[in-house]
């Protein structure tokens, strides 16, 4: 069976993004992006809410165009950057939103409704991991059932205050199992776990 990873970069005091949806409170840190990109062949399907779809959509393309383009995170440059764009467009891309008009990014299928039962189907496909990324509505809709088998947070540094939770629309209490923590130069730490 096909395994669903999340992925999220978070705030010390728990949040994914800025009240206003902005990531430049992210520290940079290459050997962070060298352990995404090197967990990327593990991956063949990418799930999105419609905002996270956007914000790549609107990003990663213009990478592959302009290489020296900066990290949408507030980073330099960097040859992991392309790397990750190529990937991003060569894999296939699941967006769930019922407002998203015809994709112009390559690779991506919208479905209209959220339904558990669809995704689990696919988790039962031949295939490699999913993967998703932001998306918090639809995170916390695979959470609530029990469809993502692991969690990875890349915790930075620092707190904001204030801003948008990963869970807010979590309407269940959902156990966890520590698989591995490791610390970065940067003071960022990776935490993974699984759903107990």
């Amino acid at each position: 069976m096909r395994q669903i990873t999340m992925w999220n970069q978070v705030t010390a005091d728990g949040f994914f993004a800025a009240p206003d949806g902005g990531l430049d409170w992210v520290v940079h840190d290459p050997e962070v992006q060298r352990a995404g990109i090197a967990a990327m062949p593990d991956g063949d399907l990418l799930l999105f809410g419609r905002k996270t779809y956007d914000m790549f959509a609107a990003h990663w393309p213009r990478v592959l165009e302009n290489p020296k383009l900066d990290d949408p995170h507030g980073g330099p440059a960097a040859p992991e950057l392309l790397t990750f764009a190529r990937w991003l467009t060569d894999t296939p891309k699941l967006v769930f939103s019922t407002t998203l008009g015809k994709p112009s990014w390559a690779n991506t299928r919208v479905v209209r409704d959220f339904d558990p039962r669809e995704v689990a189907a696919i988790k039962q496909q031949t295939g490699k991991g999913i993967l998703i990324m932001g998306s918090a509505s639809i995170v916390a809709q695979l959470t609530q059932h029990g469809l993502i088998d692991e969690y990875q947070f890349s915790v930075s540094p620092v707190m904001i205050g204030s801003g948008r939770t990963l869970f807010h629309d979590l309407a269940r209490r959902t156990k966890l199992s520590l698989l591995e923590s490791r610390a970065f130069p940067s003071g960022t730490v990776l935490l993974r776990y699984a759903r107990a």
